[in-house]
């Protein structure tokens, strides 16, 4: 049956260009959804601009133009982004619309009307020269702990402590300098607390399958708090001057953000319908209908850092407001994007500006499958690895599967015309693919795609590895062999369609390629098509280059003039979109560090940075001491041995095949001078799971087995005591 459905990532907030964090949610998001109409479901993925709030009226009002300008300017930039990463929205928006404003006082009326809306008396520090109420962001002061100067009222970048307004030293205003004073105002609250709002949000948790186990524990902590932790209603109102929605019947008053940005989703949605261009099967949609059907599925992708909005507010908001109002069926929630296990720093060198990566020629499907690689359906971060990426990219999408066509295609043009004949079986090669494309049809489903990408690049092992055994380079030779010669290279460009297929989600630039330039399709592929045998190919055109490292070096060169405007930027710059934090205050390093880091955590050399011991000095006691945060990063996981063999003209290593519980990799471990591959089966283990692969003249490994050693001979794997199992994590 097909499945309607409404898709949304966390709206942008409309102060500033999108960020790479940003992009990283998008294309998570973009691949479900292609994935989902590429098996002809009805879907409409929307999203918005964050137009309102304190810091958009306040950055307008400093260049002396009005909000709404500023947001247009922004808004003017994003088709180049989305553009640029294949990014798929059937409509932008914004949250300044009428259609925001008229949903926003609709679903505030409606609560009202449920008496889940109150008003009580607020004192806040005021501004009496800007004559505004101050958040916390736009108060300095005096650390009363540590006293350093010019410290912000939600804490203290010296000392790390929480502070309050009311307890810094001589406060000021960032916005004029005035000293600020306390002054109460009304405010208008919703109910979150309310016996019926806690009983719905415990079901709505609880519904399998709803929210990840990370997301409903956290938010289950939230909902059961005692105490100061207990849960708390909610301040929705803000006072003039405000850049927002007007609350009705109150002047002055307006909407905070964190209520209308949401409802924005419903705005978007709205304004595509109204468009006209909201059709399934020819059929015009209609927005109330639409959003009130009970087959339709809403669904939000969104960072892990306001799940608090989107699992309590935002629910409890929908369901009270009634129909046409829907609750969500699923909040997708993901992790941030580090590099180099970092947090993203642009005046260090380690951010991605995601359109210096286009500017600099880096192919957006690069960064699509590498991120689709590293993803899973768990609230974790994502590493970017410079080393990683290359290996990854240029082994996995150039070596494996791009290789298969290059390769295969020649042959089919050059003696046969570009026919495609299979020898055998046939019906066997259909049940096969079927058979593939069911299992990454489950992966793309639950939002494993890093499971997908490997079972796919395993498929892709295996066709290269029976191409080669075959040797058409040799069957050519002789026109007896043509019958066998055609039947190799057609069951090579077979697995080539599927693989593609398989990878239309991630690649579709490429995938729409080779459906219309290799297969002759007026179309791009469907995922029915995975199981059609094709019969004929036309010539080969180059499909993707490799990532040039100089490339690299380009993307991660350090903006001077940019890193010191970032270190004098003030705290407080909200956003919408969970991504990478970013940071302006630390010391730059050079380019070139910063890759060699990339080589160190792939074992390719000694760290040149590394303190060198005093002549004499014991090793251990030397050893430099590193952070608890420092350890954090390196990810230790118990792994299950499932194969052990020897590895053809290597002296000292073995290839292991580990299972980690969710995924099975091959590491090449220097331990054949000690131990018997027989003797390592079913053995569990511990492996350096997060370390980058290592290109190796044998293949690729993909971690690191750990052993110990001493003095004395000896070469000794660590193994876990009995009860541990694959995929647990040590700490």
């Amino acid at each position: 049956m097909t499945r309607k459905l409404f898709v949304t990532t966390a709206l942008p907030y409309a102060n500033g260009p999108l960020h790479i964090g940003h992009i990283m949610e998008y294309i998570q998001a973009d691949i479900w959804v292609r994935f989902q109409r590429m098996l002809g479901n009805e879907v409409h993925f929307v999203c918005a601009d964050d137009a309102h709030g304190a810091p958009i009226m306040l950055k307008a009002e400093a260049e002396g133009i009005t909000p709404q300008a500023l947001v247009a300017r922004i808004a003017a930039e994003r088709p180049q982004y989305l553009r640029g990463f294949h990014i798929s929205f059937d409509h932008w928006y914004s949250t300044d619309s009428p259609e925001n404003v008229a949903l926003s006082q609709n679903v505030y009326t409606r609560l009202k009307k449920a008496d889940l809306i109150y008003v009580k008396p607020v004192e806040q520090f005021y501004d009496p020269l800007k004559g505004m109420f101050l958040a916390d962001r736009y108060i300095k002061g005096e650390c009363p702990n540590c006293h350093a100067k010019d410290q912000y009222a939600d804490a203290c970048e010296v000392c790390s402590i929480v502070n309050s307004p009311a307890a810094l030293i001589e406060p000021y205003s960032t916005l004029s300098g005035a000293k600020p004073v306390l002054k109460t105002s009304d405010h208008f609250f919703f109910r979150l607390s309310a016996p019926e709002c806690v009983e719905f949000l415990s079901a709505w948790l609880e519904t399998p399958g709803r929210l990840q186990p990370q997301v409903v524990n956290k938010a289950r902590e939230w909902l059961t708090g005692k105490g100061d932790d207990a849960l708390g209603d909610w301040d929705i109102s803000r006072d003039e001057p405000y850049f927002g929605i007007p609350i009705p019947d109150a002047p002055g008053k307006y909407f905070y953000v964190w209520l209308d940005a949401p409802i924005g989703y419903l705005a978007a949605l709205q304004n595509y319908f109204a468009s006209g261009k909201a059709r399934a099967n020819g059929e015009l949609r209609t927005f109330e209908a639409f959003l009130s059907a009970p087959d339709t599925e809403q669904i939000h992708f969104i960072g892990k850092d306001i799940i608090y909005f989107h699992t309590l507010f935002w629910p409890a908001m929908l369901k009270f407001a009634g129909a046409p109002y829907k609750i969500p069926n699923h909040v997708y929630v993901h992790g941030f994007l580090t590099v180099l296990g970092e947090k993203m720093s642009k005046s260090r060198g380690t951010g991605i500006d995601p359109l210096r990566y286009l500017d600099v020629g880096m192919n957006a499907e690069w960064l699509r499958y590498y991120i689709a690689a590293k993803l899973n359906s768990n609230v974790e971060d994502v590493d970017f690895n410079p080393g990683d990426f290359i290996a990854r990219v240029n082994s996995d999408l150039i070596g494996k599967y791009v290789n298969i066509a290059s390769r295969a295609a020649n042959f089919i043009t050059k003696y046969f015309g570009g026919e495609l004949q299979y020898s055998g079986d046939q019906d066997m090669l259909v049940r096969e693919a079927r058979s593939l494309a069911a299992l990454a049809r489950e992966n793309y489903e639950a939002r494993e795609l890093g499971k997908a990408m490997r079972d796919v690049m395993s498929i892709a092992d295996r066709i290269n590895q029976e191409f080669d055994a075959r040797q058409p380079w040799i069957l050519a030779k002789d026109p007896a062999n043509s019958a066998e010669l055609q039947d190799v290279c057609s069951r090579a460009l077979h697995g080539f369609k599927l693989l593609t297929v398989l990878l239309a989600p991630v690649l579709p630039q490429v995938a729409e390629r080779v459906a219309k330039e290799l297969f002759g399709l007026d179309r791009p592929f469907q995922w029915s098509d995975a199981d059609v045998l094709p019969t004929r190919v036309n010539p080969y055109h180059h499909l993707m280059t490799r990532v040039d490292p100089k490339q690299l070096d380009a993307l991660f060169e350090v903006d001077k003039e940019s890193a010191n405007v970032n270190a004098d930027k003030p705290q407080g710059a909200k956003t919408r979109s969970a991504s990478g934090p970013t940071s302006g205050r630390d010391a730059p390093v050079t380019v070139g560090a910063l890759l060699e880091r990339s080589k160190f955590a792939q074992g390719a050399g000694a760290n040149p940075t590394a303190p060198v011991p005093p002549a004499g000095a014991d090793a251990a006691s030397s050893t430099a001491t590193i952070s608890i945060d420092e350890f954090k990063k390196i990810d230790l996981r118990i792994a299950r041995i499932v194969n052990a063999e020897h590895v053809e003209g290597a002296d000292k290593l073995l290839k292991l095949t580990l299972d980690l519980g969710t995924e099975t990799r091959t590491v090449f471990a220097g331990i054949k001078s000690v131990y018997d591959p027989a003797t390592l089966k079913d053995r569990l283990t511990v492996v350096v799971a997060n370390l980058a692969p290592r290109k190796m003249k044998f293949g690729v490994s993909q971690g690191m087995v750990l052993a110990a050693s001493g003095a004395t001979p000896g070469l000794f794997l660590l193994s876990p005591d009995a009860g541990a199992t694959p995929g647990m994590k040590i700490s």
